[in-house]
């Protein structure tokens, strides 16, 4: 059975009530386990005012977990560009790419990334949003090798072509990523509902570049993969209860107990977070496996970007070990 690349995606998530430090530590055991077990890339997604999460800065993440890993690629998955300057993040993986070359990827995302308190601190209009599509150009011409068009550069950056991909979960990133003939990447592990719309529409109306003369789609799946079926069936029950309780937790001083969650476990607001999970693969290694292989053909994706959420450390270094392509 043959199956496409696997890659990983980490939140360098936080422990409800837990302390930042570890995770982060955490996230260099993900990075280590999964380039033993032959992932393509680890991506670190941009989130602010997110106490669960700790990877709201992906360049300053990505330079720690290149220093205590060898060859694995990393990325963005992705900079919320329209939060920044398209130079300052070129400048940024230009440093990334001349520090690890071949290994720094870039993924781009359009939304903020937030609530909209922070939106505002962040000091964004929703203007910018509007932007992105001309700031991803900006940011292709900064870390291109042609010659300057104006009196502004990237250095470094300029000269690195640090690969750029689309992040989206609607059919404006497909059309945006199909115009300008760059890979795109789907967040089905979180939005599944235009997964396949949306890859349809990329395929369908993709215009070869040079640095991408075919289509590549990318798409997101949640794994929960245990030594048995039945312990991953188990694992998978504790996974959706923690990320119940982990969503309704927002905004609250205080934590809801595991006992407050399982209670409104099949609440609307409950059941909504729960679809998020739609698309899992869950079982040992073997059904695992053939549970990514269907995926991909569902998602027509030439990469899988796996994210595991096993309630404890543990277990979700267990849970990339045994999906691992090499494993």
């Amino acid at each position: 059975m043959s199956l496409v690349p696997l890659s990983l995606l980490d939140l360098a998530g936080v422990e409800l009530e837990g302390e930042i430090g570890p995770a982060l530590a955490h996230s260099v055991d993900l990075a280590r386990t999964a380039e033993a077990g032959g992932y393509t890339r680890v991506w670190y997604a941009e989130h602010h005012n997110m106490p669960t999460i700790a990877s709201s800065a992906p360049a300053v993440l990505i330079a720690h977990i290149a220093a205590h890993t060898e060859r694995i690629g990393l990325g963005s998955g992705g900079v919320m560009l329209p939060n920044h300057s398209p130079l300052v993040i070129a400048e940024q993986f230009g440093t990334l790419a001349e520090l690890h070359p071949g290994r720094i990827h870039l993924g781009l995302g359009r939304a903020p990334g937030t609530d909209g308190l922070t939106f505002r601190a962040l000091r964004r209009t929703h203007a910018d949003a509007e932007g992105f599509p001309s700031d991803v150009l900006e940011l292709q011409r900064y870390l291109s090798d042609e010659l300057p068009r104006n009196a502004v550069n990237a250095y470094p950056g300029r000269g690195t072509r640090v690969p750029l991909t689309i992040l989206g979960s609607s059919l404006f990133g497909a059309n945006l990523a199909a115009q300008l003939g760059l890979p795109y990447s789907f967040a089905s592990h979180f939005a599944p509902q235009a997964l396949q719309a949306a890859v349809r529409h990329y395929r369908d109306n993709y215009a070869p570049s040079e640095a991408h003369p075919e289509p590549w789609v990318s798409a997101g799946i949640n794994v929960v993969a245990a030594a048995s079926d039945e312990a991953a069936e188990a694992l998978f029950s504790r996974a959706e209860l923690a990320r119940v309780r982990g969503f309704l937790s927002r905004g609250r001083e205080t934590p809801l107990t595991e006992e407050q969650a399982a209670a409104v476990f099949d609440s609307p607001a409950a059941q909504e977070i729960r679809g998020m999970m739609r698309h899992t693969a869950v079982g040992g290694p073997e059904r695992v496996r053939e549970e990514l292989a269907a995926f991909a053909r569902f998602a027509d994706a030439d990469e899988l970007v796996t994210v595991h959420p096993a309630p404890t450390r543990a277990e979700q270094l267990e849970s990339v070990r045994l999906a691992a392509p090499g494993g």
